[in-house]
């Protein structure tokens, strides 16, 4: 009951005629940025991450939750008409949205998309209230040696997770764990990595980390990539669905959720994972299985709502732990520490109304995104006419000012063209942004949860492990990194096994 009556007073908060512009706005500018190709979420907020600085926190968050998840819509409307996924996540809409627009019905995958994150966020939000709160009461009693263990694992996970392999993530985690020593040591005052420079003894903004990894290093990337010729958008007529796509799309967006919110609870990071099984669950329930890969509708239903429900999950571990699991939640976390807050168990205590305010958004602007997507589909696929060579130099100069806004310091700009440099570097040779990140926002926690540890053990490093809770994540770590080898062990074991069976049966013949 408690939750119930926080999330009335959020709605209190969140239906004020400005935080409903607020997330009118967010909504339409995330999908406004995430329907341009190569733009995600993630780039998209941390684009506009310098428009809120005049807000007051409740309405800024506000208009990130509507960034995010229109910049999750506008990701999928690209894969879906282009065949060019906005971001990761909607990689799996294009396998059966892209084929449906080929065949004259890109409006009816649009519009089972759009209903798809509807449905998903709604359920995810709603499982987001009732679980938020239960978590935040148990973190009160984490210490450091459990806070610790819960970064080792968020580090482990991420990077074991994204990339090409388990090795190129962690380059991309020491990338960002490096840039993160730069600044003064918290504990002792020495500074680490300023170059003798004052201006970095604060240490480089995590915004312009987010801006320069993201933006500056996707407008490079493709700028050296970039081809004359620009991809012609598919025309889209009036979404809406018929009685027989409603009966095969109920139940795929029913069953997303359930796949998707978990996934983007725990640091695994991102909904690339839930959306690639509710693929394959999808396929293997469907009565119409010969049109998977040719334009069926559950393909899209079933995996869009899982993303927006894992969207709605990455919240959860962000609000409760502090601990963002994708990109889009380690940039929240970056604004929620400009304006000097700190998600964490007691954030629900300190800041009930910015927190059950936002949480309550995220309803009004599911609501909001379904009302204004539906109808404006055909003119997100206008804006894919942009000459590449205009928008990407439109996102430079915008990075630039969002950055240059961050301190007023010159040297900001140059700080992001080298992380751009090191953003497009990474995106050369396979390297995923993501660990990056998070080594840049978790690694000064880390560190600093890591001594307080062993301080309190006086120097011990059993310290480190002297809860049951840090020693069941150490152990799901230790299973995280040997499962690789231990799926080898038990492959060869069974190819010895087949052989040892094929061997007799020769022998017995």
């Amino acid at each position: 009951m408690d939750s119930l009556n926080s999330l009335i007073d959020g709605f209190g908060t969140a239906l004020t005629p400005m935080n409903l512009l607020w997330a009118a706005t967010g909504v339409l500018l995330g999908t406004a940025i995430g329907v341009l190709p190569g733009i995600g979420p993630a780039m998209a907020v941390a684009l506009l991450l310098p428009v809120t600085y005049g807000l007051d926190p409740t309405g800024a968050f506000i208009m990130f939750a509507g960034i995010y998840y229109g910049a999750m819509f506008g990701g999928s409307t690209t894969s879906i008409l282009l065949n060019t996924p906005g971001e990761s996540a909607a990689v799996v809409a294009a396998i059966e949205g892209n084929p449906m627009a080929k065949a004259g019905r890109g409006a009816q995958a649009l519009a089972a998309a759009a209903i798809g994150h509807f449905a998903g966020g709604m359920i995810g939000t709603i499982l987001l209230v009732v679980l938020a709160p239960t978590v935040a009461s148990l973190a009160i009693g984490i210490g450091a040696p459990d806070y610790f263990a819960i970064m080792v694992l968020a580090f482990i996970a991420v990077t074991s997770v994204l990339g090409a392999s388990r090795i190129r993530g962690l380059a991309s985690l020491l990338i960002g764990l490096t840039i993160g020593l730069v600044g003064l040591d918290q504990m002792t005052g020495q500074q680490r990595l300023t170059f003798g420079s004052l201006h970095l003894a604060d240490g480089v903004d995590v915004v312009i980390v987010a801006v320069g990894l993201f933006a500056i290093g996707e407008a490079l990337w493709v700028a050296a990539h970039l081809r004359r010729s620009t991809g012609k958008p598919i025309p889209v007529g009036r979404p809406w669905l018929g009685r027989a796509d409603l009966k095969r799309t109920w139940k795929p967006w029913l069953r997303g959720p359930v796949i998707g919110f978990p996934f983007g609870a725990i640091p695994a990071g991102g909904a690339e994972i839930p959306t690639f099984l509710s693929y394959v669950t999808e396929k293997r329930l469907s009565k119409h299985r010969d049109q998977f890969g040719k334009g069926a509708i559950e393909g899209v239903a079933g995996p869009e709502a899982a993303a927006s429900a894992s969207a709605a999950g990455t919240l959860v571990s962000m609000l409760t732990l502090g601990l963002p699991t994708t990109a889009v939640a380690a940039v929240m976390l970056a604004a929620f520490q400009q304006y000097g807050i700190q998600p964490g168990p007691l954030l629900f205590e300190r800041e009930p109304e910015l927190v059950w305010g936002l949480i309550a958004s995220l309803f009004v602007g599911m609501v909001l995104l379904l009302a204004l997507n539906l109808p404006l589909a055909p003119v997100w696929a206008k804006l894919l006419r942009i000459p590449r060579p205009y928008l990407y130099a439109g996102i430079l100069f915008f990075a630039a000012v969002g950055a240059y806004a961050v301190g007023g310091e010159s040297l900001d700009l140059v700080i992001l063209l080298v992380i751009g440099l090191i953003g497009f570097g990474m995106r050369r040779y396979g390297l995923p942004v993501l660990p990056a990140v998070i080594g840049v926002i978790l690694g000064p926690a880390a560190e600093q949860q890591l001594r307080r540890a062993l301080q309190i053990s006086d120097g011990s490093v059993t310290g480190l492990v002297n809860t049951p809770f840090s020693v069941t994540v150490y152990a799901i770590v230790v299973l995280i990194v040997a499962w690789p080898l231990i799926g080898r062990l038990i492959a060869r074991r069974r190819g010895g096994r087949n052989t040892a069976e094929e061997s007799r049966s020769v022998s017995g013949g």
